[in-house]
């Protein structure tokens, strides 16, 4: 059994070894479903973050309605998806339809989780969502109001309803002793080097289960021009940081992604069809990082509003899309952005396929989150 929060919770790698069937599966050559999806339910969003991935996933599309959302999650459970998290290109916290969804998905049996900067999100309904859902992370990369501001674009008054958002989840989490993993999130660039531990504190301060630093991700081209060289100056900081992991209270640098330059050791993307990403305006890609409409023509499989997941899973386009990713015609050292959603999940599939690493008989108890690989 675990003891603390720090050997329950994994931030920094996958969790692929508890879901051998699906992995010998795919190593068979069968189509398997999604283990975990990523979403937005919309593209709107209020913010307007200094690193924002976002403005470099400009695509068509539509707003979802709720007949649109219902049917995705008929048709992710149907075919075998275990989990759908709220996190993508857009903030889904501004669509009015988050709540519905979260329920929905939990009674057709997903795990369901939202990443939301939680401005928008309604305090009156948290006691409704929260025992539906798996975690609930907060954006958030500073920890005083005006640190806030800057980064995330926005006035400072977002800041304390937004505190004052989390302080109420943890509340509620205590007071009805739910499962809910209540998160926060720093997006870490080099510059933001002193907000870290003001940051570090306010979690503590605020009761939060953890807090997951990160990288900040970037296009193929190097647009938002993060960099990487860069990141090992804040080893000390990190380390420091980590320093104030409790019982109950992780605090937690990934590592492996911040300290590897943006460099890959792989060139195809087998992550894909174990953890798909899907555009707040419907559209279904292999990633994030391929929304845009300048990926249509070799990347784009569909739109939810236009045909049913289901439909569009079994496809001939999805398989195309799926197969080239993952074929010699495809370098993902130089065709994609760097660390990726599907990062650590192609770093294991890469080594599996090439012998150098096994799936284990018994890989132990499962972690926390175990359907959000």
């Amino acid at each position: 059994m675990y003891n603390s929060i720090q050997e329950k919770v994994i931030l920094d790698g996958h969790k692929l070894f508890w879901h051998k069937d699906r992995v010998e599966a795919w190593l068979n050559g069968e189509k398997i479903a999604p283990i975990t999806i990523d979403c937005a339910i919309t593209k709107a969003c209020s913010y307007k973050c200094v690193y924002c991935y976002g403005q470099l996933q400009e695509n068509k599309g539509f707003n979802l309605s709720k007949d649109n959302i219902f049917r995705f999650l008929d048709d992710a459970a149907e075919i075998g998806v275990k989990a759908v998290s709220f996190v993508s290109d857009g903030e889904s916290s501004l669509s009015p339809h988050i709540y519905d969804a979260v329920l929905k998905g939990k009674s057709n049996g997903l795990d369901m989780a939202i990443g939301t900067n939680g401005f928008a999100l309604k305090d009156n309904r948290l006691e409704e969502i929260l025992p539906a859902l798996t975690y609930l992370r907060f954006n958030i990369s500073a920890g005083t109001p005006a640190r806030y501001a800057y980064i995330h674009g926005v006035d400072e008054k977002a800041y304390h309803k937004v505190i004052g958002t989390i302080k109420k989840s943890v509340d509620i989490k205590k007071n009805l002793n739910l499962d809910v993993t209540i998160g926060t999130q720093m997006v870490l660039l080099p510059e933001f080097k002193d907000d870290v531990m003001p940051l570090v504190m306010l979690g503590k301060e605020l009761g939060v289960d953890y807090l997951v630093i990160k990288h900040c991700s970037d296009d193929e081209e190097g647009s938002l021009g993060v960099q990487y060289d860069k990141y090992e100056e804040l080893t000390d900081v990190l380390t420091e940081a980590e320093k104030e992991t409790t019982e109950t209270y992780l605090v937690k640098a990934k590592w492996s992604k911040i300290l590897s330059g943006g460099k890959r050791k792989y060139s195809k993307c087998y992550g894909a069809p174990f953890i798909l990403q899907m555009s707040g305006s419907g559209l279904v890609a292999p990633c994030g990082m391929l929304f845009n409409d300048k990926y249509k023509d070799k990347f784009h499989i569909g739109n939810i509003a236009e045909m049913s997941f289901k439909e569009l899973w079994q496809s001939d386009r999805y398989w195309e899309v799926m197969n080239h990713i993952a074929s010699d015609e495809f370098d993902a050292g130089c065709d994609c952005g760097t660390l990726c959603l599907q990062h650590k999940v192609n770093e294991f599939l890469w080594d599996l396929k090439a012998g150098n690493v096994a799936l284990p008989e018994n890989p132990g108890t499962p972690p926390m989150h175990v359907n959000f690989i």
